[in-house]
Parts: structure tokens; C-alpha cells; sequence
């Protein structure tokens, strides 16, 4: 699968210091072949799911230890690299980030990660997938995050690597 990127706060020079890892990840991604009427949201999440965890990935840690909320886990963290995997509302865009930067180096008490892949579809993308039927529409794209992200600069400090899957 074809994508594009983004790297905020040199996500991409921190994930050089582990050139392993950001391999597998971009590895992954690269190695996708769905079969495109089959690429609806819940669907695509397995595909990820399914991957990552082969290769030993983390799944769903908390980010909060003392809580038992969805909403309050990653999807996945090896190495102190956070994934995010959002092709969910466009709505979700601050709650992702704002669990990146919880478990950065800013807070001491939960020092998890020292950068952040946060991977969505592309515009186009997400245009090709709703004239094929499928249900895309709202969902959070890459164009958007970031436009956005350069706005969080004073809440977000942890590096983070946009990845949008473009077909």
C-alpha cells in the first residue's frame, strides 16, 4: 500500500534511532494488499491488528494504569514507539494526541514514549473507498491532522509521524 507522511517535531529523525522499527512499521503498511471492497473501517482496524501483534507489538496498552477505558489505551507500543491507528471520526484527532503526549517524557509518572505513529487515510483515499460504497465519510484523514497538529504546538510536545495510507 502507497502512503504519505508527516513529521512533527522531528518524529522522523527520532524514529531514524531506531531504524528496526520505524522499518517494520513503514514494512508493514508497504506489505497491505486488501481487497478494496472488502477495506471497510472495522476491517482495515483487524488487518492492523492482526499485524502489529505478529511482530510482537503491544496491544492496547493502558495509558492510564488505574483505568479500564477504551478510550484511554493505545493501540499498540513496542520500544517506547506509540501507535495510533484512527479512521474514526474526525473528532478523535485531540483525544489521540493528547494520549501521546500523557505518556512522553512530560509526564514522569507514565514515561512511555518517545514518539508517536499515528496512522489515518489520505482525502483521496477515503474518495476512492465511498465510490466503491464503502462507509468513509467523516472519518479523520491525513490532509487534516496536519493542517491541525502545528495548532497543538504549545500543548503537544512529543514527536509524532503522521502516516496516510493512499491506496
Amino acid at each position: 500500500m502507497n502512503f504519505k507522511t508527516f513529521s512533527f517535531r522531528f518524529a522522523e529523525q527520532v524514529l531514524n534511532s531506531n531504524l528496526n522499527l520505524k522499518s517494520e512499521i513503514l514494512g508493514i503498511i508497504q506489505d497491505l494488499n486488501p481487497q478494496k471492497e472488502n477495506l471497510t473501517r472495522p476491517n482495515l482496524n483487524k488487518i492492523f491488528h492482526e499485524e502489529f501483534t505478529q511482530k510482537s507489538w503491544k496491544d492496547e496498552p493502558v495509558v492510564f494504569d488505574a483505568i479500564d477505558d477504551p478510550t484511554a489505551k493505545l493501540d499498540f507500543l513496542k520500544n517506547r514507539i506509540g501507535i495510533e491507528v484512527q479512521f474514526g471520526h474526525s473528532s478523535f484527532l485531540g483525544i489521540d494526541l493528547l494520549k501521546f503526549q500523557t505518556l512522553s517524557y512530560s509526564n514522569p509518572n507514565l514515561d512511555k514514549i518517545d514518539v508517536g505513529v499515528y496512522i489515518v487515510t489520505t482525502k483521496d483515499y477515503q474518495k476512492e473507498l465511498i465510490s466503491r460504497g464503502l462507509k468513509w465519510e467523516g472519518s479523520l484523514n491525513f490532509e487534516k491532522v496536519i493542517k491541525y497538529l502545528p495548532h497543538f504546538r504549545s500543548a503537544i510536545q512529543v514527536p509524532i509521524f503522521v502516516i496516510g495510507l493512499d491506496g
